[in-house]
């Protein structure tokens, strides 16, 4: 699915025994990269494929062109809706995000500029995001007549509960600095330097053992849904986990013996 064609597009940076970094582009520049159905299902099937990749290091998310990373899902497509076809949207809205939010291996969302609806949604499953000065974002769900569900429900979390309910209620936008501000944006950099923001991320993570980052995010995951004492008792078994290859012991000894030097 690397056709000029298709709507989501994906390639892969190799670095050798370290593995692969998959860059997955949302492919609709002509409409903002909006997702209509189509790219919804497109963009599950290559996250799906990418799940069973072993070599697979982390996952870069972002946008066709220099304006937009998600616009939001498609409009025109929306307007004409029946109550089946608006289920079956949102459900689809809700896997595009979920494959983000469980992938095995960190995501990071490239927000090149708007991000809206459900662009949003899709940056908020990431694990880290990275947006450039001019990104604009917001939930204007309400000002199209529909409320903002599905993984919006992972914003006040994110950047608190006032100010997640302020964007949906409100329809309002706010720019990469107030999104930054919030903590949606861990990084905010002119898009000169989006790349090199991405990838001091990307080294990092090839920096570490990778089944002990698979297991991290295992933990991450998990976090999500546990009270701190369960959170801490899934813990102590991800710590023995770790230990059930010689990565410890090898990166570990690695590292006394580069501090002996």
């Amino acid at each position: 699915m690397t056709g000029s064609e298709s709507l989501i597009k994906l390639d892969y940076d190799d670095h050798g025994e370290a593995g692969r970094v998959a860059r997955v582009t949302f492919n609709n520049p002509e409409k903002r990269n909006a997702l209509g159905l189509a790219g919804k299902q497109q963009f599950v099937e290559v996250m799906t494929g990418l799940k069973h990749d072993e070599t697979l290091r982390a996952v870069v998310l972002t946008g066709a062109g220099d304006k937009s990373f998600v616009g939001g899902t498609n409009i025109a497509e929306m307007a004409e809706f029946d109550l089946a076809q608006a289920e079956n949207s949102s459900t689809w809205t809700h896997r595009v995000c979920d494959s983000v939010r469980q992938f095995p291996v960190p995501v990071i969302a490239r927000i090149n500029g708007y991000c809206f609806g459900s662009g949003m949604e899709i940056a908020a499953c990431a694990d880290m995001r990275a947006g450039a000065d001019h990104a604009k974002f917001g939930m204007p769900e309400t000002r199209h007549g529909i409320p903002s569900g599905m993984e919006a429900s992972v914003l006040p979390r994110l950047i608190g509960w006032g100010k997640a309910c302020e964007l949906v209620l409100t329809g309002d936008h706010i720019d990469a600095e107030e999104a930054y501000r919030i903590g949606f944006l861990e990084r905010m950099v002119t898009a000169a330097e989006l790349d090199d923001a991405v990838d001091r991320w990307v080294d990092s993570l090839l920096a570490c053992g990778p089944r002990a980052v698979r297991i991290q995010k295992r933990l991450i995951i998990d976090w999500d849904r546990m009270s701190p004492t369960d959170g801490a008792r899934a813990g102590i078994q991800a710590y023995v986990d770790a230990y059930r290859t010689d990565e410890p012991k090898r990166l570990m000894t690695a590292f006394v013996n580069r501090k002996r030097k």
